[in-house]
């Protein structure tokens, strides 16, 4: 698949493992979009939840673009690197399980 057709934003408030995270998020989505023409894009915003209440935790949003319905997911842990896997695994297996049902036609009402 070539990055011109695959939307990919990603924004994030903490400055140093910027690439890493990007290159991380990009590569796992481009794998779950290859092969198929349902993923037209994604985005990806990294917070830090800094606080006196929740010292040093993160939380990551992905959002997968998909036909028929968009998929999102949330995920807070004490890394960056950790939410955003965390975030990323259920994004895949809500991607999974919609590509399972549209292929099953006869379950449908």
């Amino acid at each position: 698949m070539n990055l011109p057709d695959f939307d990919f934003e990603f924004m994030s408030e903490i400055p140093d493992p910027d690439d890493v995270l990007r290159a991380e998020a990009l590569n796992r989505l481009l794998e779950l979009a290859e092969g198929h023409d349902d993923i037209i894009g994604a985005s990806v915003a990294v917070e830090e939840l800094t606080g006196t209440t929740t010292p040093h935790h993160y939380q990551v949003r992905v959002v997968a673009f998909v036909r028929p319905n968009n998929i999102a997911a949330v995920e807070k842990d004490e890394t960056a690197r950790g939410a955003l896997k965390g975030a990323l695994t259920a994004v895949e297996r809500q991607v999974r399980e919609q590509r399972e049902q549209l292929r099953e036609t006869w379950k449908r009402p």
